[in-house]
């Protein structure tokens, strides 16, 4: 059977440390700490969490409620928190609410009855109801891609308004005049907050994003396509498009080539996200990448943490995402 001495020897580091990476109960610096975690997932170290938790009163479960993990980015997030609370010695049992606040509420009052011992939250527009449900409850939550100032809980972050600068001045810069932008659902946050950066780096290069060269869709392959079609009819002179997830832009492709177009000599193409698929279009996608890795694991050590201090301070951690040149974006070609 595997220790967590032999956990220590593998990773070349003390029992203490491998200790604190698991328990998040004192700060160990990120290259040893993945040394550590690397090193349980090697080994297959599974601490005796059942004995741990009987004696602590806890169930070491975390409860994960996502959107749609059938979403690629959400998935990726899902595998980072389920293995950072593997190495944790925790079992993530994941709920798919689809961004219904009904759906999100049924699955609050499911994990609650399975007493998880906390709740890694991205869900609808209508945040504050479920957190006050959970406050009630005294269950740490940290929740993803939003802030509630009115509740004490933790959240990561990503700055999608640098992304979408990111996007802006990254057509401007090859040269595009006449741009459009395929948004996400008016509700969520991450989309208008990507639109308003993007807006504001073509301001800022003299150029306008008019409300017809903008068509809102839904964050899904289908809804990208569409969304694409009408903005060609809408605004047929743009010569590039920033669309605010990668789904979204591979349904614009879709729509292009349908068309006839090409891309990226009649048409320059930008995501966001960076999901696996963006590198296997064609051609391969320029996007703005989500830090994932960082999301799922900082979301895990949050809550880790906020176990072990649960009177403490909220925090608000804010993650940067970098753009990803691939084929998708050129010069502007013949259009005018």
């Amino acid at each position: 059977m595997t220790t967590i001495a032999d956990v220590a020897r593998e990773a070349k580091v003390s029992v203490a440390t491998v200790s604190h990476v698991m328990n998040a109960t004192r700060h160990v610096e990120p290259e040893t700490a993945e040394r550590v975690r690397a090193a349980i997932l090697a080994l297959r170290y599974s601490p005796n969490s059942l004995a741990r938790g009987l004696r602590r009163g806890v169930t070491k479960t975390i409860g994960l409620l996502l959107p749609d993990n059938s979403n690629p980015f959400f998935a990726g997030v899902a595998r980072q928190i389920e293995d950072a609370g593997f190495v944790a010695g925790y079992t993530v049992i994941l709920c798919n609410s689809d961004g219904k606040p009904e759906k999100e509420e049924r699955y609050l009052s499911v994990l609650m009855a399975k007493q998880i011992d906390g709740l890694i939250f991205a869900g609808s527009s209508d945040h504050a109801r479920v957190f006050s449900r959970l406050s009630k409850s005294n269950i740490p939550a940290v929740l993803l891609d939003r802030e509630i100032r009115s509740v004490n809980v933790d959240s990561v972050l990503v700055d999608h308004r640098h992304g979408g600068r990111l996007a802006g001045q990254h057509l401007a810069g090859l040269g595009h005049r006449k741009v459009g932008a395929i948004g996400g659902p008016r509700d969520s946050s991450s989309s208008p907050a990507r639109l308003r950066g993007f807006a504001e780096a073509l301001h800022h290069a003299g150029l306008r994003l008019p409300k017809e060269a903008v068509v809102d869709a839904d964050y899904h392959f289908a809804g990208g396509r569409v969304a694409m079609e009408r903005l060609m009819a809408q605004a047929p002179h743009i010569t590039a498009v920033f669309a605010c997830n990668d789904l979204m832009a591979m349904g614009a492709l879709s729509a292009l080539r349908a068309r006839g177009l090409r891309v990226p000599d009649d048409m320059s193409v930008i995501g966001f996200d960076d999901i696996p698929y963006a590198a296997t279009t064609w051609p391969p996608l320029t996007t703005v990448a989500q830090p994932v890795d960082k999301i799922g694991t900082r979301a895990v050590a949050l809550l880790l943490e906020r176990l072990n201090q649960p009177a403490a301070h909220s925090r608000h951690e804010t993650l940067t995402p970098t753009l990803v040149e691939r084929e998708s974006c050129a010069s502007p070609g013949g259009k005018s």
